[in-house]
């Protein structure tokens, strides 16, 4: 079993500030983090607070970041995001306004774009299971069926 170092409270402020500044955390990782380092307590609360109140912790901002950065880099859907922020118990507030980070015109390319590029990989001759395929994959990545299926037509005509 690892051993705790003890630490002050302005220590662990300190620590978590820059672990903050380093990149968006969520409220559920910054107490984790605070529990690793044997922060508990009205000390773990005060930390909480003092990071909401220099702005160094915003749940809103995480959700955003989060929400683009899977979007772009990870080509992950609007039901896969919301899925991994409900995880890490983000409101549905924050919710609301990191699905309001991906354009509607960007997220229907991204997905046809998926599409083709997987397509091309499969060996499916049948139509049917090919689509069928790509459906599969596209869910997996967190896609609305109803857009996949009208962007498979699109993708694949018959």
């Amino acid at each position: 079993m690892k051993s705790r170092k003890f630490i002050s409270v302005e220590q662990a402020l300190a620590k978590l500030q820059r672990y903050c500044v380093y990149q968006d955390r969520c409220h559920q990782e910054v107490r984790s983090k605070l529990l690793d380092l044997g922060i508990y307590g009205e000390d773990l609360e005060f930390i909480i607070a003092e990071l909401i109140s220099e702005n160094f912790l915003n749940e809103e901002r995480y959700a955003c970041s989060y929400a683009r950065g899977k979007h772009r880099i990870k080509k992950w859907g609007r039901v896969r995001i919301r899925q991994e922020l409900r995880r890490r118990n983000i409101s549905a507030y924050c919710m609301k306004k990191a699905m309001q980070e991906i354009e509607e015109e960007d997220y229907l390319g991204t997905l046809e774009q998926l599409l083709t590029k997987k397509a091309a990989l499969i060996k499916e001759k049948d139509l049917f299971r090919k689509r069928a395929k790509l459906a599969s994959y596209a869910i997996h990545k967190g896609y609305e069926s109803q857009l996949i299926w009208d962007s498979l037509k699109k993708v694949l005509p018959k």
